[in-house]
């Protein structure tokens, strides 16, 4: 990775993401060995302008932040780092630095489950119930979906919200599995549902 620590005077901008829910979380900036450390660690480490020195996020508080993903942009000049954070990232104890809660919006999460699915497919483990979906085949897959959808039509005639969202959790599992069995990407599903919109 060429990063250009030069432009801006020995410092870059790290834009720190969370991995599940794709939040920004905050801004901070890296000089080559907060970099290093950063890397070597697996821990988020900056460099701090007040105070003139490397610092870890959470070093005082313990609410690290666990590198997932480093990618460069296309001048080489900043980062996008996606973590998962131990807690609140923000001194304020806020989830963010612009006071948003990770939970808000939720939608982006599926993107962390579907990549879970995924390495179950591609990385099968004889625990795993997503990997024994997969062994079964299409077939079996999509006449889960269909047993899914038949037990959320029920629940939905009834007033028990709890087993009406328990079976709406469900169907949203079985039919990205099928998905990912068929090969399709929800992100083609959602364009579909754009055009439509238009």
């Amino acid at each position: 990775m060429n990063i250009d620590f030069n432009k801006q005077g020995g410092l870059i901008p790290a834009i720190i993401q969370d991995a599940k829910t794709d939040k920004v979380l905050m801004l901070g900036y890296m000089n080559q060995e907060a970099f290093e450390k950063t890397q070597k660690d697996g821990i988020v480490t900056f460099f701090s302008r007040s105070k003139q020195r490397l610092w870890t996020k959470g070093e005082t508080s313990n609410n690290f932040l666990h590198v997932v993903s480093i990618a460069n942009d296309c001048d080489e000049d900043t980062l996008l780092i996606k973590v998962n954070p131990d807690g609140p990232t923000c001194h304020t104890g806020a989830d963010t630095c612009w006071n948003e809660k990770i939970n808000e919006g939720q939608a982006g999460w599926l993107n962390y489950l579907k990549s879970t699915i995924r390495d179950r497919k591609n990385n099968p483990s004889e625990k795993s119930y997503t990997a024994s979906l997969f062994e079964k085949g299409t077939n079996k897959i999509a006449q889960k979906v269909g047993e899914e959808a038949v037990e959320l039509v029920i629940e939905a005639m009834d007033s028990n919200d709890d087993l009406f969202k328990g079976e709406a959790a469900d169907l949203l599992f079985h039919y990205l599995v099928l998905l990912e069995q068929r090969g399709i990407d929800f992100d083609e599903i959602i364009d579909v549902l754009r055009k439509r919109h238009k």
